[in-house]
Order: C-alpha cells, then sequence, then structure tokens
C-alpha cells in the first residue's frame, strides 16, 4: 500500500476574472493554457467525469473546493459569490490563485 501525501498538483497562477452568462452569472478565473498538461495528468487520477476536477482553491485568504471546468482546450476555476465577497473581488479584477488536485 502506497502513502501519498500532499496533492498530485499544485498550481500557481495570476488570472483576469470574467464573467460567463448563462441562467445565472458566473465568474471564473482561467487558468493560462501552460498549465494544462499538469492538470490533465492530475485529472486522469482525480476526475469524476464530465471533465470536471475537483479542487481545493485559495484567493487571497479565502480557501474554498470547487471543480474546475474543462473549456476550449483549457481550464476554468470557478470563484464562489462567497469569496467574490470576501475578497471584494469581481469580473475584470486580475487575481492570484492556488489550486490543488488531489
Amino acid at each position: 500500500m502506497t502513502d501519498r501525501r500532499g496533492p498530485l498538483v499544485r498550481v500557481d497562477f495570476e488570472a483576469t476574472l470574467i464573467e460567463w452568462r448563462g441562467p445565472a452569472p458566473f465568474v471564473f478565473a482561467p487558468i493560462a493554457d501552460h498549465h494544462y498538461g499538469e492538470i490533465a495528468h492530475a485529472a486522469r487520477q482525480a476526475s469524476y467525469g464530465w471533465g470536471v476536477v475537483p479542487v481545493a482553491a485559495v484567493i487571497g485568504t479565502t480557501r474554498f473546493t470547487t471543480s474546475l471546468f474543462p473549456r476550449d482546450g483549457g481550464y476554468l476555476l470557478p470563484v464562489k459569490v462567497a469569496v467574490q465577497r470576501a475578497e471584494r473581488i469581481g469580473p475584470g479584477a486580475r487575481v492570484s490563485a492556488r489550486i490543488e488536485i488531489g
């Protein structure tokens, strides 16, 4: 039995938040394309289907859990309303973020 400690992958990135309109507006942090390979590799072990990848994320001092969405050959990190309020951010804001998979 292997005792694995820590996440499969940790990615630090900066992004400008975007708004995605649908039935309700959603805010996402697009993850730079050059992180795709390491995320996709970890996703093979961590994904529960449909290409979504469960992650622990940090923006500012706020830690939260969510799932990455695949989009146009990359990934989007959904930024919950509670995180937006706590960090006083919204569409157009530039953020530093960290995600951990696994």
